[in-house]
């Protein structure tokens, strides 16, 4: 009987263990058949051939609301296996990161001024890596709800907590990445997206003891970090460059110094108001290019992506913004993006207005989320272009000397073909860098610095610096 027993045991253990192959077998198929399913073949407008493959589709996070988030997948140029993924998140709150992020940033594909055809983007970072775009939350770009109210109910938490749902579903869908070297960047109000999505990663990890979600570090560039130092460093930078009075200076930081970024109160934006009569028509972006049309008004929400600025490789446009609304609102794009016609928007936009300005729960400040994730050992870096008015590199600088961490490597010039590229300090854990004569959206007018910048995160190494001259005594 005993020998019964155990035989039995054994043919259980047998069929559970077959049961379950089977199982992961079919998942296998499953995800292997829906990748198909969103591969894109070709876009509109695309008349040059690509070496790498890229997908785009949606990814259910909330069954109940409805709630679904548009993503865009493209592997590296060369050798995808071994490259880590890059998830790229742009802010607002309420702005798609297709539309700057991937369409005027580190993505390989960017709009003509025709708004019907595209261009290669030498310096897109999938050069380095899988970079993975999603339009979050519900509601922006091609993300979509079927809850009406979700368009005034949106906020930090909940935009986390979809984007780690997102993220376990885009590991099934594309189960050959989990366990891959993963790193979260973005920039603007993704200074908040970034590292409490950061933060969730890592506290699923420890809650299902799992590596799927590889999450190694992030980056975020020009971003929204403590609404004090942020505000100081505002006003600081347009007075010490010269765009703001005395008197309105001593204003702004009487009123704003301790209201939020993102709802400010109405004091604050009456001088607010003020300094942007003061400051004129540029482009606040980027302080030192042209904006696309002279008569532009300024928003007087300072993190509101209104601005239109310009392309990354042909002659500088500032009104790139306006091809890819026009290359987005085409029927064909699209339909070649698995958009289907009963999903898509009535009209496609940069930015959803409406979640903007219903914006629900924005902390003052996620220091405390970047002392966690330093103790949890990620790598951290935050960079800036220094001739943005928006986020300036005197917020950032401000924000990090809060952190009250040790330096490690003190102040130095990096470089980038023999020229200077910026500036770059090391901390015990976390690395600034400032990126010379770029705007808030850094890739955008420093594309190769930008590229550079993305090389030295990835390989956990410096910022490059001058080559040694052998100087003659003769």
């Amino acid at each position: 009987m005993a020998k019964i027993s155990w035989a039995i045991g054994w043919l259980k253990i047998y069929f559970i263990a077959v049961s379950l192959y089977g199982s992961a077998a079919a998942k296998l198929r499953d995800s292997a058949a829906q990748q198909q399913l969103d591969k894109v073949l070709e876009l509109p407008g695309q008349n040059f051939e690509v070496s790498f493959a890229q997908y785009s589709g949606y990814l259910t996070v909330n069954e109940k609301a409805g709630r679904a988030l548009f993503y865009w997948f493209f592997e590296a140029v060369e050798d995808p296996g071994s490259k880590p993924l890059i998830l790229w998140l742009n802010g607002g709150p309420g702005c798609s990161s297709i539309a700057y992020g991937l369409a005027e940033e580190i993505g390989p594909f960017h709009v003509k001024p025709d708004g019907a055809s595209l261009y290669l983007n030498p310096f897109s970072w999938n050069q380095v890596a899988n970079i993975l775009f999603v339009d979050s939350p519900a509601g922006v770009g091609f993300s979509y709800s079927n809850t009406s109210s979700d368009m005034v109910t949106s906020g930090d938490k909940r935009t986390a907590e979809d984007s780690l749902e997102f993220l376990i579903n885009w590991f099934e869908r594309f189960p050959q990445y989990k366990g891959r070297d993963f790193y979260i960047t973005g920039e603007s109000y993704a200074g908040h997206y970034v590292p409490q999505l950061s933060q969730a990663v890592v506290l699923h990890n420890k809650a299902t003891n799992s590596q799927t979600l590889n999450l190694k570090g992030f980056m975020v560039g020009n971003a929204l970090t403590d609404d004090y130092h942020d505000h100081l460093g505002v006003f600081q930078f347009l007075w010490s460059a010269g765009m703001i009075s005395d008197q309105t200076y001593k204003q702004l930081n009487d009123a704003c110094d301790s209201v939020s970024f993102i709802h400010p109160s109405k004091a604050c934006i009456r001088y607010l108001e003020i300094a942007d009569q003061e400051v004129g028509r540029i482009d606040p972006y980027s302080a030192f290019t042209p904006p696309c049309t002279p008569n532009i008004s300024q928003s007087t929400q300072l993190l509101k992506r209104r601005r239109v600025i310009g392309t990354v490789r042909e002659k500088y446009d500032p009104c790139t913004e306006k091809h890819s609304t026009a290359y987005f609102n085409r029927p064909e794009v699209q339909e070649a993006l698995h958009v289907p016609a009963e999903l898509a928007p009535s009209k496609w936009t940069t930015c959803n207005d409406v979640i903007n300005e219903h914006w629900n729960d924005s902390p003052s400040s996620v220091l405390d989320v970047y002392k966690e994730l330093i103790a949890a050992g990620l790598r951290i870096w935050v960079y800036s272009g220094d001739t943005d008015t928006v986020i300036p590199v005197t917020s950032t600088r401000y924000s990090i000397d809060a952190l009250k961490l040790p330096t490690v490597k003190p102040w130095r010039a990096w470089y980038d073909d023999g020229e200077v590229g910026g500036w770059t300090q090391e901390y015990d854990g976390l690395t600034f860098v400032a990126v010379r004569g770029a705007g808030h959206e850094v890739p955008l007018h420093k594309p190769k610095l930008a590229l550079t910048l993305a090389k030295s995160f990835l390989a956990g190494s410096s910022m490059p610096a001058a080559a040694l001259e052998l100087v003659s005594d003769s």
